[in-house]
């Protein structure tokens, strides 16, 4: 019984270690000078932004704003209006923009926006479109670096896509910026360092319109864009992370936006992880399709707060029992994740996030995991499958 016990527990905190080493990795890497990307050579070509928009109104001006600004002569931005009962398609209209309004209540979420939008671009077809999410803002040049750099590499671009807390937002949203950041930025940058892809963020991508008209969008997928960049690696356009262009919006500033944003963002991965990471393994060492491989092992890291939590949970029932039954080796794996995963913790606060948050709110962290436990309990028991837009603010 307690052979079978220590089994168990040492195959649990050997399963948490590897994503903790694949983390601890990659801020190591981050840490790294930059690995110098080829200069922007070549023709840029015709681009179409492409900015999907379900009840957008009251930030859409904004967004479009920082847009135009970096189009070109015959560039063009298409704002797909989807399923609004706001003033969304009336104000991109008076912002100059191009707009096509969709209405189906049986076919809900950015995907089918996004499917509605490329068919719509077909008609006069760009040479790259770039999709935009309606709440964020652009980067100064941000057009001009991933259109550059997608016609370059005849991949997919994904750009540098940050959420940042609120002004006087609480500590619950700092953390979430802080672990934000450390998905978005820390963890590609470190795999950009060995030449591996990043997956796509969903805001600040850019595709050759020769690659994007072939796939398929049109689906209610929580997260459609990591679907798409396992995609379009697995058929050989691995996504290039370019942090030179910058996008930027805000975390939902109510509690109710801020919970059904990560709810869909973070069941939307532990999807994906749980239903497709086993075979795109397999298939990439079959295939010997190592940028897969890369892409695939980067999904296998849980969001930072289920990390700790796993971890603190395995590290606890080890230790008790080390403590009544002498069983040493599942104590010691787990210590040493612990150790890791706060080297890497405190390595990427330092070097990345120490303008963004400040040591002592770093500690609230354990209190934020905490709190994140009935969000993983519903994944548990009733996971959210549909697509569902985040509220905003309290109005």
């Amino acid at each position: 019984m307690i052979t079978l016990l220590a089994w168990l527990l040492g195959a649990v905190a050997v399963l948490l270690l590897l994503p903790v080493l694949v983390l601890f990795a990659q801020v190591l890497l981050a840490c790294l000078p930059a690995r110098a990307q080829a200069p922007l050579q070549g023709p840029r070509g015709r681009v179409a932004v492409l900015v999907p928009a379900h009840n957008e109104a009251s930030i859409i001006g904004a967004t479009l704003a920082s847009v135009g600004a970096q189009l070109h002569e015959g560039d063009r931005l298409l704002v797909v209006a989807d399923n609004c009962s706001d003033d969304t398609a009336a104000l991109a209209r008076a912002a100059g923009a191009e707009v096509v309004e969709r209405s189906n209540d049986q076919q809900r979420g950015k995907g089918y926006a996004l499917d509605f939008g490329v068919r719509h671009l077909a008609a006069d077809a760009p040479d790259v479109v770039i999709i935009v999410d309606a709440d964020c803002q652009l980067g100064e040049g941000a057009i001009d670096h991933l259109a550059r750099r997608c016609s370059q590499v005849a991949r997919p671009v994904q750009a540098l896509y940050l959420m940042r807390a609120p002004a006087g937002a609480g500590l619950k949203v700092q953390i979430a910026e802080f672990a934000w950041r450390v998905k978005n930025l820390v963890r590609p940058r470190g795999w950009a360092r060995l030449g591996w892809p990043c997956q796509l963020m969903g805001s600040g991508m850019a595709f050759a319109w020769r690659d994007l008209a072939r796939v398929n969008l049109a689906t209610g997928h929580l997260v459609e864009d990591l679907k798409l960049g396992l995609d379009f690696c697995a058929n050989g356009k691995p996504p290039l992370f370019c942090p030179q262009a910058q996008v930027v919006s805000y975390f939902p500033g109510s509690d109710e936006g801020l919970k059904s944003q990560r709810t869909r963002w973070e069941h939307g991965h532990l999807g994906v992880l749980l239903a497709d990471a086993p075979a795109l393994i397999v298939a990439s060492i079959a295939r010997r399709q190592w940028h897969l491989l890369a892409m695939t092992i980067d999904l296998m890291v849980p969001p930072l707060a289920l990390l700790v939590l796993a971890l603190v949970g395995i590290f606890s029932l080890a230790w008790l029992a080390c403590l009544l039954f002498e069983v040493m080796v599942p104590a010691l794996i787990a210590t040493v994740a612990m150790a890791l995963l706060g080297t890497a913790v405190l390595l990427a606060w330092s070097r990345f996030s120490r303008d963004v948050i400040a040591f002592s709110v770093l500690m609230y962290a354990p209190f934020y995991a905490l709190k994140k436990i009935p969000l993983y309990l519903g994944f548990l028991i009733k996971r959210q499958v549909e697509w569902v837009r985040s509220k905003r603010d309290e109005s």
